[in-house]
């Protein structure tokens, strides 16, 4: 089922779903739909659980014992798995086999996207799980990209030239860089044109490395090393690139996290709204740190001086990760 007949349609959650295809950002959106769909807030948190597949110790074992726990003052439990697409074949194996054993009441949500480079050969999930659960593909396409594009455009309270948005439609970019231009581009207050589309439209490798930082700095490290590695694939020296957007980041939260910081520069007032409540949590120090950490990465980059780019990003990010890791 497509995401968005998925919206629209609203089917009966079974035990099993699968979020597939190939878009983060839809992904996030029907997980939290799952979610509110089938617990009310006041018992929400007692009875999810949401396991980041990746870096969860015995994921299979947990996922298990988790599914199989009664509901609290509700009437199932809901278990998340995220980013299984990055999981290594151990461990998706024996994940799948406590799929196989979802209690009837209860839902487990897979997301097991299109990996961004294949390390192992594996069956995807939705492929094992046939007509056994809900399969939600998150595929971008034409059509996903041109109703995204009115649905943010509303939410904006903003116009586009029926050009732009076909620009925007026919593209190849991922739904977070479409999103993050076009709230830039809706601050102006006047009708969005395909010329100003053109002018501030990140590139798709400046979109990625700073689709990185964000990731990094709003507590997504596995989603930010997926996003690096990508752009890895294109450029060998994208650590300059990426070292530099969270350098930016961390000015930025630095910046709002002093006890006069704010408003940002006219050019990144539109990013103000979700770095701000990151930099009341970090604080003026931690950002400091970060900036720092994030400029030596750069330097080193630059200078040659760690010569494997690709593991020194790794570093960065696990460090940036452990640092500033979001409370759960």
């Amino acid at each position: 089922m497509r995401y968005y007949d998925f919206v629209d349609k609203a089917p009966a959650i079974p035990g099993l779903v699968v979020v597939e295809g190939d878009e983060p950002l839809l992904s996030q959106r029907a997980i939290d739909a799952i979610l509110e769909r089938l617990l009310p807030p006041d018992v929400r948190a007692l009875n999810a659980d949401i396991f980041d597949g990746p870096t969860s110790e015995a994921v299979g074992q947990k996922v298990a014992d988790a599914v199989n726990a009664m509901p609290f003052l509700a009437e199932r439990r809901v278990v998340v798995v995220r980013n299984a697409h990055l999981m290594r074949a151990q461990p998706r194996r024996e994940l799948w086999e406590a799929a196989q054993n979802v209690p009837a009441g209860n839902t487990l949500v897979l997301e097991d996207l299109a990996p961004p480079r294949k390390t192992v050969a594996y069956e995807a999930f939705g492929q094992l799980a046939g007509r056994k659960g809900l399969r939600i593909d998150t595929t971008r396409n034409a059509n996903v990209r041109e109703r995204f594009v009115h649905e943010t455009l509303e939410r904006l309270g903003a116009k586009a030239q029926p050009r732009a948005i076909a620009v925007l439609a026919e593209g190849d970019a991922d739904l977070g860089a479409i999103e993050n231009d076009l709230e830039k581009l809706a601050l102006a207050g006047t009708t969005i044109t395909l010329a100003d589309l053109e002018r501030e439209s990140l590139s798709v490798e400046d979109a990625k490395a700073w689709h990185y930082a964000q990731a990094l700095i709003e507590g997504r490290p596995d989603e930010a090393l997926a996003i690096a590695f990508e752009l890895f694939a294109q450029d060998s020296r994208a650590a300059v690139s990426l070292a530099s957007a969270l350098a930016n980041d961390f000015a930025l939260l630095w910046e709002l996290a002093r006890p006069d910081g704010g408003p940002l520069p006219a050019r990144h007032r539109w990013r103000e709204g979700r770095l701000r409540p990151i930099a009341r949590r970090v604080g003026e120090r931690r950002a400091r740190i970060g900036y720092e950490a994030a400029v030596r990465g750069f330097e080193a980059a630059v200078t040659g001086r760690f010569e494997d780019q690709r593991t020194m990003i790794e570093l960065l990010t696990a460090d940036v990760a452990q640092r500033f890791a979001a409370p759960r």
